[in-house]
Protein backbone atom coordinates (compact mmCIF):
# COMPACT_ATOMS: atom_id res chain seq x y z
CA UNK A 1 0.00 0.00 0.00
CA UNK A 2 1.54 3.71 -0.95
CA UNK A 3 1.18 6.58 1.22
CA UNK A 4 -2.13 8.32 0.90
CA UNK A 5 -2.57 10.65 -1.50
CA UNK A 6 -4.45 14.41 -1.18
CA UNK A 7 -7.84 12.83 -1.99
CA UNK A 8 -7.38 9.98 0.96
CA UNK A 9 -10.81 11.78 1.96
CA UNK A 10 -12.25 10.17 -0.54
CA UNK A 11 -11.79 6.37 0.88
CA UNK A 12 -9.23 5.10 -1.19
CA UNK A 13 -5.43 5.09 -2.77
CA UNK A 14 -4.77 5.51 -6.27
CA UNK A 15 -1.95 2.96 -5.64
CA UNK A 16 -3.33 0.40 -3.80
CA UNK A 17 -2.83 -3.16 -5.29
CA UNK A 18 -5.75 -4.50 -6.58
CA UNK A 19 -4.60 -7.95 -6.21
CA UNK A 20 -4.10 -8.73 -2.42
CA UNK A 21 -6.95 -11.30 -2.07
CA UNK A 22 -7.63 -14.31 -4.11
CA UNK A 23 -11.01 -14.41 -6.16
CA UNK A 24 -9.25 -15.72 -9.80
CA UNK A 25 -10.96 -18.63 -9.54
CA UNK A 26 -14.48 -18.54 -8.14
CA UNK A 27 -16.57 -21.35 -7.52
CA UNK A 28 -19.72 -19.63 -9.17
CA UNK A 29 -18.56 -19.52 -13.19
CA UNK A 30 -21.33 -16.71 -13.02
CA UNK A 31 -18.36 -14.42 -11.34
CA UNK A 32 -15.66 -14.55 -14.24
CA UNK A 33 -15.76 -11.15 -16.02
CA UNK A 34 -15.31 -12.42 -19.34
CA UNK A 35 -18.02 -15.09 -19.07
CA UNK A 36 -20.70 -12.55 -17.79
CA UNK A 37 -19.83 -10.19 -20.68
CA UNK A 38 -20.24 -13.44 -23.03
CA UNK A 39 -23.76 -14.03 -22.03
CA UNK A 40 -24.91 -10.78 -22.04
CA UNK A 41 -23.55 -10.22 -25.46
CA UNK A 42 -25.02 -13.52 -26.08
CA UNK A 43 -22.38 -15.33 -27.37
CA UNK A 44 -22.60 -18.39 -24.22
CA UNK A 45 -25.72 -19.51 -22.48
CA UNK A 46 -26.25 -21.39 -19.29
CA UNK A 47 -28.60 -24.31 -18.41
CA UNK A 48 -30.39 -21.91 -15.40
CA UNK A 49 -28.59 -18.60 -15.69
CA UNK A 50 -31.71 -16.87 -17.22
CA UNK A 51 -29.37 -16.37 -20.61
CA UNK A 52 -30.74 -19.28 -22.71
CA UNK A 53 -32.19 -17.16 -25.33
CA UNK A 54 -29.42 -16.17 -27.74
CA UNK A 55 -28.99 -12.13 -28.03
CA UNK A 56 -29.66 -11.14 -31.24
CA UNK A 57 -27.10 -7.47 -31.37
CA UNK A 58 -29.55 -4.83 -30.44
CA UNK A 59 -30.46 -2.42 -33.63
CA UNK A 60 -28.47 0.42 -33.81
CA UNK A 61 -29.90 3.64 -35.40
CA UNK A 62 -28.49 4.98 -38.56
CA UNK A 63 -26.89 8.25 -38.41
CA UNK A 64 -23.91 9.35 -36.51
CA UNK A 65 -22.24 7.55 -33.91
CA UNK A 66 -22.40 9.57 -30.92
CA UNK A 67 -24.82 8.86 -28.19
CA UNK A 68 -27.23 12.00 -28.33
CA UNK A 69 -27.73 11.54 -31.94
CA UNK A 70 -28.73 7.56 -31.71
CA UNK A 71 -30.85 8.41 -28.77
CA UNK A 72 -33.07 10.75 -30.59
CA UNK A 73 -32.99 8.26 -33.39
CA UNK A 74 -33.67 5.41 -31.06
CA UNK A 75 -37.05 6.88 -29.38
CA UNK A 76 -38.37 8.09 -32.46
CA UNK A 77 -38.25 4.28 -33.33
CA UNK A 78 -39.32 2.18 -30.40
CA UNK A 79 -41.44 2.88 -27.16
CA UNK A 80 -40.12 4.00 -23.78
CA UNK A 81 -38.77 1.22 -21.71
CA UNK A 82 -41.45 0.23 -19.67
CA UNK A 83 -40.18 -0.80 -16.44
CA UNK A 84 -41.37 1.33 -13.44
CA UNK A 85 -40.19 -1.01 -11.22
CA UNK A 86 -37.84 -4.10 -11.41
CA UNK A 87 -39.30 -7.23 -12.93
CA UNK A 88 -38.22 -10.17 -10.31
CA UNK A 89 -35.25 -11.51 -11.62
CA UNK A 90 -34.70 -14.58 -13.55
CA UNK A 91 -32.30 -17.24 -11.32
CA UNK A 92 -29.07 -16.52 -13.05
CA UNK A 93 -29.90 -12.91 -12.22
CA UNK A 94 -30.94 -13.73 -9.12
CA UNK A 95 -27.30 -14.97 -8.47
CA UNK A 96 -25.32 -12.11 -9.73
CA UNK A 97 -27.69 -9.48 -8.08
CA UNK A 98 -27.03 -11.18 -4.92
CA UNK A 99 -23.10 -11.11 -5.63
CA UNK A 100 -22.86 -7.53 -6.72
CA UNK A 101 -24.80 -6.53 -3.10
CA UNK A 102 -22.34 -8.82 -1.45
CA UNK A 103 -19.08 -7.00 -3.07
CA UNK A 104 -20.48 -3.66 -2.31
CA UNK A 105 -19.15 -4.11 1.27
CA UNK A 106 -15.68 -5.29 -0.23
CA UNK A 107 -13.20 -2.45 -0.13
CA UNK A 108 -10.57 -1.36 -3.36
CA UNK A 109 -9.57 -5.15 -4.23
CA UNK A 110 -13.26 -6.15 -5.58
CA UNK A 111 -12.27 -5.19 -9.36
CA UNK A 112 -9.27 -6.59 -10.02
CA UNK A 113 -8.99 -9.65 -8.82
CA UNK A 114 -10.37 -11.66 -11.73
CA UNK A 115 -7.89 -12.32 -15.21
CA UNK A 116 -9.83 -11.23 -17.88
CA UNK A 117 -6.80 -11.92 -20.59
CA UNK A 118 -7.81 -13.33 -23.24
CA UNK A 119 -4.06 -13.35 -25.19
CA UNK A 120 -5.50 -11.10 -28.02
CA UNK A 121 -3.61 -8.03 -28.90
CA UNK A 122 -5.24 -4.48 -27.84
CA UNK A 123 -4.34 -1.77 -29.71
CA UNK A 124 -3.45 1.92 -28.66
CA UNK A 125 -6.00 4.27 -27.89
CA UNK A 126 -5.54 7.20 -30.35
CA UNK A 127 -5.34 10.78 -28.38
CA UNK A 128 -8.99 11.08 -26.96
CA UNK A 129 -10.55 12.55 -24.56
CA UNK A 130 -12.18 10.22 -21.83
CA UNK A 131 -14.01 11.73 -18.92
CA UNK A 132 -15.43 9.40 -15.64
CA UNK A 133 -18.01 9.79 -13.22
CA UNK A 134 -18.07 7.30 -10.99
CA UNK A 135 -20.36 6.43 -7.70
CA UNK A 136 -17.25 4.34 -6.20
CA UNK A 137 -13.97 5.33 -5.03
CA UNK A 138 -12.85 1.92 -6.27
CA UNK A 139 -14.27 2.45 -9.54
CA UNK A 140 -12.30 5.59 -9.83
CA UNK A 141 -9.29 3.86 -8.93
CA UNK A 142 -9.91 1.24 -11.89
CA UNK A 143 -10.01 4.04 -14.59
CA UNK A 144 -7.14 5.42 -12.93
CA UNK A 145 -5.13 2.52 -13.39
CA UNK A 146 -6.33 1.61 -17.15
CA UNK A 147 -5.84 5.24 -17.94
CA UNK A 148 -1.81 4.59 -16.61
CA UNK A 149 -1.75 1.58 -19.43
CA UNK A 150 0.66 2.27 -22.56
CA UNK A 151 -2.08 1.52 -24.11
CA UNK A 152 -3.87 4.82 -23.22
CA UNK A 153 -0.59 6.88 -23.02
CA UNK A 154 -2.21 8.99 -25.54
CA UNK A 155 -5.25 9.83 -24.18
CA UNK A 156 -6.75 12.44 -21.65
CA UNK A 157 -8.18 10.62 -19.13
CA UNK A 158 -9.90 12.44 -15.91
CA UNK A 159 -11.95 10.49 -12.98
CA UNK A 160 -14.85 12.52 -10.83
CA UNK A 161 -16.85 11.57 -8.48
CA UNK A 162 -20.80 11.97 -9.00
CA UNK A 163 -22.37 9.52 -11.36
CA UNK A 164 -24.77 10.23 -13.74
CA UNK A 165 -25.54 13.41 -12.21
CA UNK A 166 -22.45 14.77 -11.93
CA UNK A 167 -21.92 14.06 -15.75
CA UNK A 168 -25.38 16.28 -16.23
CA UNK A 169 -24.40 19.00 -13.91
CA UNK A 170 -20.70 18.93 -15.60
CA UNK A 171 -21.74 19.49 -19.18
CA UNK A 172 -24.52 21.70 -18.81
CA UNK A 173 -21.80 24.00 -19.25
CA UNK A 174 -18.90 22.88 -21.39
CA UNK A 175 -18.66 20.21 -23.97
CA UNK A 176 -18.67 16.78 -24.12
CA UNK A 177 -15.57 14.40 -24.26
CA UNK A 178 -14.74 11.56 -27.03
CA UNK A 179 -15.84 9.08 -24.65
CA UNK A 180 -18.21 9.02 -21.04
CA UNK A 181 -17.48 6.30 -18.77
CA UNK A 182 -20.75 6.47 -16.53
CA UNK A 183 -21.34 4.35 -12.96
CA UNK A 184 -24.43 4.10 -11.89
CA UNK A 185 -26.36 1.66 -10.11
CA UNK A 186 -29.64 3.04 -11.03
CA UNK A 187 -32.38 0.95 -13.22
CA UNK A 188 -35.84 1.26 -14.64
CA UNK A 189 -37.37 4.53 -15.61
CA UNK A 190 -35.22 6.67 -13.29
CA UNK A 191 -31.83 5.99 -15.58
CA UNK A 192 -33.69 6.29 -18.71
CA UNK A 193 -34.61 10.00 -18.11
CA UNK A 194 -31.32 10.76 -16.30
CA UNK A 195 -30.09 9.41 -19.74
CA UNK A 196 -32.35 11.53 -22.06
CA UNK A 197 -31.64 14.79 -19.77
CA UNK A 198 -27.44 13.64 -20.19
CA UNK A 199 -28.15 12.91 -23.92
CA UNK A 200 -29.39 16.75 -24.65
CA UNK A 201 -26.33 18.23 -23.19
CA UNK A 202 -24.33 15.51 -25.03
CA UNK A 203 -22.12 16.63 -28.59
CA UNK A 204 -23.03 14.63 -31.29
CA UNK A 205 -19.78 12.23 -31.64
CA UNK A 206 -19.35 11.11 -27.74
CA UNK A 207 -19.79 7.98 -27.07
CA UNK A 208 -20.78 6.36 -23.51
CA UNK A 209 -19.86 3.47 -21.72
CA UNK A 210 -21.80 2.65 -18.38
CA UNK A 211 -20.62 0.53 -15.08
CA UNK A 212 -24.03 -0.74 -13.88
CA UNK A 213 -24.94 -2.74 -11.28
CA UNK A 214 -26.86 -5.35 -12.86
CA UNK A 215 -26.82 -8.55 -15.17
CA UNK A 216 -30.11 -7.80 -17.18
CA UNK A 217 -30.53 -8.67 -20.57
CA UNK A 218 -33.44 -6.54 -21.22
CA UNK A 219 -31.66 -3.60 -19.69
CA UNK A 220 -28.51 -4.36 -21.88
CA UNK A 221 -30.69 -4.54 -24.88
CA UNK A 222 -32.45 -1.23 -24.00
CA UNK A 223 -29.13 0.70 -23.26
CA UNK A 224 -27.77 -0.55 -26.49
CA UNK A 225 -30.88 0.44 -28.60
CA UNK A 226 -30.53 4.35 -26.93
CA UNK A 227 -27.16 4.69 -28.08
CA UNK A 228 -24.88 3.51 -25.36
CA UNK A 229 -21.63 2.11 -26.96
CA UNK A 230 -21.33 -0.60 -23.61
CA UNK A 231 -22.52 -1.66 -20.34
CA UNK A 232 -19.77 -2.94 -18.61
CA UNK A 233 -20.65 -5.01 -14.74
CA UNK A 234 -18.49 -5.86 -11.97
CA UNK A 235 -16.06 -7.77 -11.62
CA UNK A 236 -13.56 -6.50 -13.93
CA UNK A 237 -10.32 -5.51 -14.50
CA UNK A 238 -8.26 -2.51 -16.29
CA UNK A 239 -7.33 -4.69 -18.86
CA UNK A 240 -11.20 -5.30 -19.56
CA UNK A 241 -11.90 -1.73 -19.39
CA UNK A 242 -9.03 -1.10 -22.07
CA UNK A 243 -10.25 -3.50 -24.08
CA UNK A 244 -13.16 -2.06 -24.65
CA UNK A 245 -12.48 1.19 -25.08
CA UNK A 246 -9.65 0.01 -27.73
CA UNK A 247 -12.95 -2.09 -29.50
CA UNK A 248 -14.96 1.05 -29.68
CA UNK A 249 -11.95 3.48 -31.23
CA UNK A 250 -10.10 0.78 -32.88
CA UNK A 251 -12.29 -1.24 -35.18
CA UNK A 252 -10.25 -2.55 -38.03
CA UNK A 253 -13.13 -2.77 -39.95
CA UNK A 254 -13.92 1.34 -39.36
CA UNK A 255 -10.64 2.60 -37.76
CA UNK A 256 -10.46 5.87 -36.14
CA UNK A 257 -10.20 8.76 -38.09
CA UNK A 258 -9.38 12.26 -36.89
CA UNK A 259 -11.91 15.02 -38.78
CA UNK A 260 -9.13 17.17 -40.79
CA UNK A 261 -9.08 20.92 -41.89
CA UNK A 262 -7.13 22.32 -44.56
CA UNK A 263 -5.92 25.67 -44.84
CA UNK A 264 -4.69 27.26 -47.84
CA UNK A 265 -4.07 30.86 -48.76
CA UNK A 266 -5.59 32.20 -51.90
CA UNK A 267 -2.22 33.79 -52.59
CA UNK A 268 1.39 33.90 -50.65
CA UNK A 269 1.47 36.28 -47.93
CA UNK A 270 -2.14 36.45 -46.83
CA UNK A 271 -1.39 34.95 -43.70
CA UNK A 272 -3.01 31.34 -44.27
CA UNK A 273 -0.09 29.52 -41.83
CA UNK A 274 -0.38 32.25 -39.06
CA UNK A 275 -4.14 31.40 -39.21
CA UNK A 276 -4.16 27.65 -38.98
CA UNK A 277 -1.22 28.25 -36.07
CA UNK A 278 -3.45 29.88 -33.97
CA UNK A 279 -6.65 27.93 -34.70
CA UNK A 280 -4.87 24.38 -33.90
CA UNK A 281 -3.91 25.88 -30.60
CA UNK A 282 -7.17 27.40 -30.41
CA UNK A 283 -8.52 23.29 -30.27
CA UNK A 284 -6.25 22.16 -28.31
CA UNK A 285 -5.40 24.91 -25.55
CA UNK A 286 -8.80 26.38 -25.49
CA UNK A 287 -11.83 23.34 -26.42
CA UNK A 288 -9.36 21.36 -25.06
CA UNK A 289 -9.35 18.55 -28.04
CA UNK A 290 -6.29 16.89 -29.13
CA UNK A 291 -5.01 18.03 -32.33
CA UNK A 292 -2.33 17.50 -34.48
CA UNK A 293 -0.89 20.26 -36.94
CA UNK A 294 0.27 19.13 -39.83
CA UNK A 295 3.09 21.74 -41.65
CA UNK A 296 2.71 20.89 -45.53
CA UNK A 297 5.19 23.88 -46.80
CA UNK A 298 7.83 21.33 -46.76
CA UNK A 299 10.64 24.56 -47.96
CA UNK A 300 9.43 27.23 -46.28
CA UNK A 301 7.46 26.23 -43.70
CA UNK A 302 7.03 28.16 -39.92
CA UNK A 303 5.29 25.95 -38.16
CA UNK A 304 8.61 25.41 -36.03
CA UNK A 305 9.05 29.11 -35.36
CA UNK A 306 6.10 29.87 -34.67
CA UNK A 307 6.21 27.23 -31.87
CA UNK A 308 9.58 27.82 -31.01
CA UNK A 309 10.58 24.37 -31.50
CA UNK A 310 13.37 23.05 -33.25
CA UNK A 311 12.63 19.05 -34.12
CA UNK A 312 15.55 16.84 -35.40
CA UNK A 313 13.03 15.13 -37.56
CA UNK A 314 10.38 16.19 -39.82
CA UNK A 315 7.39 14.88 -42.04
CA UNK A 316 10.26 14.51 -44.34
CA UNK A 317 11.31 11.42 -42.85
CA UNK A 318 7.99 10.14 -43.07
CA UNK A 319 7.31 11.02 -46.99
CA UNK A 320 10.23 10.03 -47.91
CA UNK A 321 9.11 5.83 -46.88
CA UNK A 322 6.09 6.40 -45.63
CA UNK A 323 5.39 2.61 -45.60
CA UNK A 324 7.57 2.42 -42.76
CA UNK A 325 5.35 5.08 -40.99
CA UNK A 326 3.67 2.88 -37.78
CA UNK A 327 2.09 4.68 -34.49
CA UNK A 328 5.27 4.24 -32.74
CA UNK A 329 7.85 5.91 -35.30
CA UNK A 330 4.82 8.46 -35.51
CA UNK A 331 4.93 8.91 -31.93
CA UNK A 332 8.85 10.36 -32.04
CA UNK A 333 8.36 12.44 -35.29
CA UNK A 334 5.69 14.66 -33.37
CA UNK A 335 6.32 17.38 -31.19
CA UNK A 336 4.63 18.44 -27.92
CA UNK A 337 3.67 21.93 -28.61
CA UNK A 338 1.13 21.90 -25.21
CA UNK A 339 -0.72 19.53 -23.48
CA UNK A 340 -3.20 18.85 -26.19
CA UNK A 341 -1.50 20.01 -29.54
CA UNK A 342 0.67 18.33 -31.46
CA UNK A 343 3.26 19.29 -34.17
CA UNK A 344 4.13 17.66 -37.40
CA UNK A 345 6.74 19.84 -38.48
CA UNK A 346 8.29 20.85 -41.94
CA UNK A 347 11.91 20.42 -42.82
CA UNK A 348 12.19 24.26 -44.02
CA UNK A 349 15.02 23.57 -45.84
CA UNK A 350 16.13 24.34 -49.60
CA UNK A 351 18.85 20.70 -49.64
CA UNK A 352 15.99 18.45 -51.03
CA UNK A 353 13.45 19.40 -54.07
CA UNK A 354 10.92 17.29 -52.13
CA UNK A 355 9.41 15.67 -54.89
CA UNK A 356 6.95 13.17 -53.51
CA UNK A 357 3.79 12.08 -55.22
CA UNK A 358 0.43 12.28 -54.12
CA UNK A 359 0.13 8.59 -52.72
CA UNK A 360 3.24 9.16 -50.32
CA UNK A 361 1.13 12.74 -48.45
CA UNK A 362 -2.23 10.45 -48.95
CA UNK A 363 -0.44 7.35 -46.48
CA UNK A 364 0.71 9.72 -44.61
CA UNK A 365 -1.91 11.88 -43.79
CA UNK A 366 -4.19 8.85 -43.55
CA UNK A 367 -2.07 7.72 -40.47
CA UNK A 368 -1.78 11.47 -38.80
CA UNK A 369 -5.76 11.27 -38.60
CA UNK A 370 -5.50 7.94 -36.60
CA UNK A 371 -3.87 10.07 -34.20
CA UNK A 372 -6.14 12.73 -32.96
CA UNK A 373 -10.04 13.63 -33.16
CA UNK A 374 -8.52 17.14 -35.41
CA UNK A 375 -5.81 17.34 -37.96
CA UNK A 376 -5.10 20.68 -38.78
CA UNK A 377 -3.48 20.70 -42.57
CA UNK A 378 -1.24 23.42 -43.04
CA UNK A 379 -0.96 23.76 -47.22
CA UNK A 380 1.66 25.58 -48.97
CA UNK A 381 0.30 28.02 -51.94
CA UNK A 382 1.38 26.03 -54.43
CA UNK A 383 -0.87 23.99 -56.56
CA UNK A 384 0.51 20.39 -57.56
CA UNK A 385 -1.27 17.04 -57.45
CA UNK A 386 -0.71 16.32 -54.18
CA UNK A 387 -2.08 19.79 -52.88
CA UNK A 388 -5.25 19.63 -54.83
CA UNK A 389 -5.83 15.82 -53.57
CA UNK A 390 -5.14 16.83 -50.35
CA UNK A 391 -7.19 19.57 -50.44
CA UNK A 392 -10.48 17.35 -51.93
CA UNK A 393 -9.79 14.94 -49.04
CA UNK A 394 -9.94 17.58 -46.27
CA UNK A 395 -13.44 17.05 -44.28
CA UNK A 396 -13.65 21.08 -43.83
CA UNK A 397 -11.65 23.47 -46.47
CA UNK A 398 -10.98 27.24 -45.00
CA UNK A 399 -9.20 29.87 -47.07
CA UNK A 400 -7.64 33.08 -45.81
CA UNK A 401 -7.50 36.36 -48.18
CA UNK A 402 -6.69 39.77 -48.25
CA UNK A 403 -9.31 42.45 -49.48
CA UNK A 404 -8.20 42.84 -53.03
CA UNK A 405 -8.56 41.63 -56.38
CA UNK A 406 -6.25 38.89 -57.03
CA UNK A 407 -7.23 37.14 -53.29
CA UNK A 408 -11.19 37.76 -54.77
CA UNK A 409 -10.33 36.12 -57.72
CA UNK A 410 -8.39 32.71 -56.78
CA UNK A 411 -10.89 32.49 -53.76
CA UNK A 412 -13.51 32.33 -56.28
CA UNK A 413 -11.66 29.58 -58.17
CA UNK A 414 -10.91 27.32 -55.61
CA UNK A 415 -14.56 27.93 -54.58
CA UNK A 416 -15.63 26.65 -57.69
CA UNK A 417 -13.35 23.86 -57.84
CA UNK A 418 -13.91 22.48 -54.29
CA UNK A 419 -18.06 23.05 -54.27
CA UNK A 420 -17.73 21.16 -57.78
CA UNK A 421 -16.01 17.84 -56.51
CA UNK A 422 -17.49 17.80 -53.56
CA UNK A 423 -20.89 18.51 -54.19
CA UNK A 424 -22.31 17.01 -51.09
CA UNK A 425 -19.98 18.17 -48.35
CA UNK A 426 -19.62 21.45 -46.63
CA UNK A 427 -18.53 24.64 -48.67
CA UNK A 428 -15.25 25.95 -47.70
CA UNK A 429 -15.33 28.68 -45.20
CA UNK A 430 -13.17 32.17 -46.07
CA UNK A 431 -11.37 34.08 -43.67
CA UNK A 432 -10.16 38.01 -44.54
CA UNK A 433 -6.56 39.27 -43.00
CA UNK A 434 -5.87 42.38 -42.92
CA UNK A 435 -8.65 44.23 -43.12
CA UNK A 436 -8.12 48.22 -43.33
CA UNK A 437 -4.38 47.92 -44.22
CA UNK A 438 -3.52 52.49 -44.11
CA UNK A 439 -3.27 53.58 -47.33
CA UNK A 440 -3.97 50.90 -49.11
CA UNK A 441 -7.92 50.15 -50.53
CA UNK A 442 -9.92 47.27 -49.83
CA UNK A 443 -12.36 45.41 -51.93
CA UNK A 444 -15.41 45.42 -49.81
CA UNK A 445 -16.67 42.46 -47.87
CA UNK A 446 -20.01 42.67 -49.41
CA UNK A 447 -17.93 42.10 -52.83
CA UNK A 448 -16.48 38.92 -51.32
CA UNK A 449 -19.89 37.56 -49.93
CA UNK A 450 -21.93 38.05 -53.56
CA UNK A 451 -18.42 36.33 -55.50
CA UNK A 452 -18.22 33.47 -53.09
CA UNK A 453 -21.62 32.75 -52.13
CA UNK A 454 -20.91 32.89 -48.47
CA UNK A 455 -20.04 35.47 -45.92
CA UNK A 456 -16.40 35.64 -44.52
CA UNK A 457 -16.12 33.75 -40.75
CA UNK A 458 -13.70 36.25 -39.28
CA UNK A 459 -12.55 39.66 -40.44
CA UNK A 460 -8.80 40.23 -38.88
CA UNK A 461 -7.94 43.97 -38.81
CA UNK A 462 -4.47 44.68 -39.97
CA UNK A 463 -2.66 44.79 -36.69
CA UNK A 464 1.02 43.96 -37.42
CA UNK A 465 2.86 44.82 -34.08
CA UNK A 466 0.86 42.34 -32.36
CA UNK A 467 1.27 39.44 -35.01
CA UNK A 468 4.92 40.47 -35.44
CA UNK A 469 5.62 40.56 -32.12
CA UNK A 470 3.89 37.24 -31.32
CA UNK A 471 5.74 35.92 -34.28
CA UNK A 472 9.53 37.06 -33.80
CA UNK A 473 8.65 35.61 -30.23
CA UNK A 474 7.35 32.14 -31.00
CA UNK A 475 4.18 32.77 -29.50
CA UNK A 476 0.33 32.42 -30.56
CA UNK A 477 -1.59 35.76 -30.78
CA UNK A 478 -3.58 34.81 -27.12
CA UNK A 479 -0.54 33.99 -25.37
CA UNK A 480 0.36 37.88 -26.54
CA UNK A 481 -2.84 39.65 -25.75
CA UNK A 482 -5.47 37.19 -24.61
CA UNK A 483 -7.95 40.16 -24.88
CA UNK A 484 -7.47 41.12 -28.17
CA UNK A 485 -10.01 40.77 -30.89
CA UNK A 486 -7.77 38.47 -32.71
CA UNK A 487 -7.50 36.42 -30.18
CA UNK A 488 -11.08 36.40 -29.83
CA UNK A 489 -11.77 35.66 -33.10
CA UNK A 490 -9.57 32.52 -33.55
CA UNK A 491 -11.22 31.41 -30.65
CA UNK A 492 -14.46 31.58 -32.20
CA UNK A 493 -13.38 30.15 -35.50
CA UNK A 494 -12.26 26.82 -33.78
CA UNK A 495 -15.10 27.08 -32.10
CA UNK A 496 -17.10 26.53 -35.63
CA UNK A 497 -14.83 24.13 -36.91
CA UNK A 498 -14.94 21.73 -34.74
CA UNK A 499 -18.63 22.38 -33.01
CA UNK A 500 -17.37 22.27 -29.74
CA UNK A 501 -17.31 25.63 -27.43
CA UNK A 502 -14.18 26.90 -25.70
CA UNK A 503 -13.93 25.12 -22.34
CA UNK A 504 -14.23 27.67 -19.44
CA UNK A 505 -12.47 27.42 -16.27
CA UNK A 506 -13.77 25.04 -14.29
CA UNK A 507 -15.45 25.77 -11.19
CA UNK A 508 -15.72 23.33 -8.08
CA UNK A 509 -18.71 22.30 -7.96
CA UNK A 510 -20.87 20.79 -4.89
CA UNK A 511 -21.14 17.03 -4.98
CA UNK A 512 -18.25 16.53 -7.13
CA UNK A 513 -14.85 15.70 -5.96
CA UNK A 514 -12.16 15.23 -8.95
CA UNK A 515 -10.06 12.04 -7.61
CA UNK A 516 -7.17 12.48 -10.35
CA UNK A 517 -6.07 15.15 -11.95
CA UNK A 518 -6.13 15.28 -15.65
CA UNK A 519 -3.57 12.90 -17.58
CA UNK A 520 -1.79 13.79 -20.67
Amino acid sequence: MTQPRPYEDDGFDAGDEFLEDDFSTPSDPFLDAATVEARLRGEVGGADDGFDEPVQPAPQPSGPAGFGARLAAANKAAPEFISEADPAPAPGRARADARNHELSAVPAGLYGEVDTSSGDVIQPVPRISIEAFCERPETGALIHNAGADRRLARAHVNVELGGLAGAIERFHDESTPNLLIIETGMRGAQLFAQLDELASVCDSDTRIIIIGAANDIALYRELMRRGVSEYLVPPMTPLHLIRTISGLFVDPDAPFAGRSIAFIGAKGGVGSSTIAHNIAWCMGELQHMDTVLVDLDLSFGTAGLDFNQDPAQTIGHALADPDRLDDALLDRLLVKCGDRLSLFSAPATLESDWDFGPEAFEIVLEKVRRQAPYVALDLPHAWSPWVRRTLLSAEQVVVTVTPDLACLRNAKNLFDLVRQNRPNDEPPKVIVNMAGCPKKPDIPLKDFSDALGTAPILVLPFEPALFGSAANNGQMIAEVDAKSKAADGFAHVASQLTGRSSAPVRQQRSGLKSLFGRKG
